[in-house]
């Protein structure tokens, strides 16, 4: 297993200084952020593309993957970046998640990217039934998911509290309905524990689904508010136990958006605390 950590706790930088910054403190992976200021799909000319894939080259860094949940970009009134959603009750505004999503996987392609993750439907809207709300959220995904086939990159979910999907169950049901080997899952650490998910007995059901992790701690309140790994109560040694007994081999990125004002304080303590866990090459 690797280390990475997300370009979402640099919006105060530009790529080309946040990727370096993250290179320098002993990470070998990053997760692109594709909104502003890093990478908005929609607006991305091929020079900025071309700086990006300088970047992590000069800094010998490798994708983990592009994160295409947030869009502060759009910045919706109601939350800077869980709107628009696959689940709007508006067609129009629905179709701007749908269509940065078709782009993100576009752009994940371009860049070498393995995966995109996405949000797990959004917010319930007011008036709108569960399953009217899961019937929408799959159908927008069905054509996503072939597009991504198409592209031989991944579209992976991530379940979120107080979004449509929150627990691995909830995931199945969208999985098995999609029935599609483009699909897969994007297993936050922190979200599993905010919804008082059994990790380990979670990682285990759900390890032929798992594509990436996302580790960020939460304090024992299981507020879903992200901390520094070894600020909170999640026992990390447990979950990379858990982990290595699936056999998975690939990312785990660190996601510690709120700390934009001191991100190489927050990304340093992570590597501190997660590096003596690993047996493999971040151990090293």
């Amino acid at each position: 297993m690797r280390l990475a950590f997300s370009t979402n706790a640099y919006m105060k930088f530009p790529f080309e200084e946040a990727a370096a910054r993250i290179a320098a403190l002993g990470y070998e992976g990053l997760e692109l952020m594709a909104d502003v200021p890093h990478a908005w799909p929609a607006g991305l000319l091929e020079g900025p593309k071309r700086a990006i894939r300088a970047a992590m080259e000069r800094n010998s860094l490798v994708f983990s993957n592009v994160n295409a949940f947030m869009m502060n970009a759009i910045n919706d009134h109601r939350h800077p970046y869980l709107h628009p959603s696959f689940i709007e009750a508006d067609d129009g505004y629905r179709r701007v998640r749908i269509d940065h999503t078709r782009r993100a996987l576009d752009l994940c392609k371009e860049l070498g990217a393995p995966h995109i993750t996405t949000e797990p439907g959004g917010p319930l809207p007011k008036g709108q039934s569960r399953q009217a709300a899961i019937d929408l959220f799959v159908e927008g995904l069905k054509p996503l998911a072939e597009h991504a086939e198409k592209l031989g990159v991944m579209l992976l979910i991530e379940p979120e509290p107080h979004l449509l999907l929150e627990t691995s169950d909830q995931y199945l049901e969208v999985a098995e309905r999609l029935n599609a080997p483009s699909v897969g899952l994007n297993f936050d650490v922190g979200h599993a524990y905010c919804v008082s998910e059994d990790i380990p007995r979670a990682i285990a059901k759900l390890a032929p689904h798992i594509k990436h992790y996302h580790f960020e701690d939460i304090a024992a309140t299981r507020v879903h508010h992200h901390l520094v790994p070894g600020l909170g109560a999640i026992d990390f040694a447990e979950v990379v136990r858990a982990i290595e007994k699936t056999g998975y081999d690939g990312w785990i990125t660190v996601e510690l958006y709120p700390n934009i004002d001191d991100p190489d304080a927050a990304a340093r303590g992570a590597m501190e605390f997660l590096r003596p866990l690993f047996t493999g090459p971040t151990a090293a």
